[in-house]
């Protein structure tokens, strides 16, 4: 039977700039001026439609990838990944590649990453190129699309772990990688949630602090992005406070819960605990004591902890939340 009517244009494949970034832990900026200075970008346009990256391309940006997190000049490795497409391609394998043909982009130097998110992965491959930009980029994104406590758990402490661990399997290699993604993450989640104002009523403000001689405030700092997303009132006192200047804040500022973090055991726990709770604020005759909770795995092995330990920041908040309702 004859027709008329046209054949339907076969569907677009291959993934927008966006993915491709994402995926590979660069800014969208820095593949538009890749493809404007280095020729580095999809060999094929399809007209009408936004820029698609097919397998064949995202294995060219890979290897520009993988050289200059090793530190080779970006038309360097332009150069070098597209005469590596040229023998793939003269070799007859190019054309059946997968994108990732299920490795790791940047081989040895990447971080042992494990099954995570692509987002988790690209902000890896960025961390370990140094890329700034692109680290808050991708930071920023992964907080706007999925909140604190989703970007946190399933991007951002993954790919901070696996920094920790190629620092502890390199002797003193990799610390500029884990030092660099710290150091944004926590200016990230500032910039984001400093200006925030509290919106719930009727609360009293929650504490937060590192216990004394604790210097990793990171997951503290988690946290307080979390409950400042949450509209809580919080007043953040940050790492290696002194148990004395924790007594005077409670005794100072009155708050319903204090949360105290820690990585590994504090020194004299029990008497920090006994100090904590032991506080009274309010005016006479109608004083009131703090609800302390534990928060970190250096409080696993203190019996005070019990029920009132914190062992993540979804449950940790869970906990928080049904603290403030009783």
């Amino acid at each position: 039977m004859k027709t008329d009517e046209q054949p339907l244009s076969p569907p677009v494949v291959g993934m927008s700039t966006g993915a491709v970034a994402q995926r590979l832990g660069v800014a969208a900026g820095t593949l538009r001026s890749w493809e404007r200075r280095y020729a580095i970008g999809p060999a094929v346009h399809i007209a009408g439609t936004h820029r698609r990256w097919m397998p064949q391309d995202i294995a060219r940006l890979e290897e520009m990838c993988r050289l200059t997190a090793q530190g080779v000049p970006p038309a360097e490795a332009a150069r070098a990944a597209w005469a590596k497409a040229a023998r793939t391609f003269e070799e007859g394998t190019e054309e059946d590649a997968p994108a990732t043909g299920g490795r790791t982009p940047g081989g040895p130097a990447a971080l042992p990453l494990g099954p995570v998110r692509a987002e988790c992965r690209g902000l890896a491959r960025a961390a370990v190129r140094l890329d700034g930009d692109a680290v808050e980029a991708l930071l920023d994104r992964a907080i706007e699309d999925h909140g604190c406590v989703a970007a946190w758990e399933e991007i951002i402490a993954p790919a901070l772990h696996a920094a920790g661990r190629k620092w502890a399997s390199a002797g003193e290699r990799y610390i500029e990688v884990e030092h660099l993604l710290s150091w944004l993450v926590s200016s990230t989640l500032r910039r984001r949630y400093e200006p925030r104002l509290p919106t719930r009523d009727g609360v009293r403000p929650i504490v937060l602090a590192c216990a004394p001689e604790e210097l990793h405030s990171l997951p503290l700092e988690a946290l307080w992005a979390a409950l400042v997303e949450r509209g809580l009132p919080v007043k953040m006192f940050g790492p290696a406070f002194p148990a004395e200047a924790l007594v005077e804040a409670v005794r100072r500022v009155g708050p319903s819960l204090v949360v105290v973090w820690a990585q590994a055991r504090p020194a004299a726990a029990t008497e920090l605990v006994g100090a904590v709770e032991g506080v009274r604020w309010g005016v006479r005759g109608a004083r009131s004591r703090s609800t302390l909770l534990m928060a970190g795995p250096g409080w696993s092995s203190v019996p005070q902890a019990g029920s009132r330990l914190l062992t993540g920041l979804r449950s940790g908040l869970a906990l928080i939340e049904q603290r403030l309702a009783d």
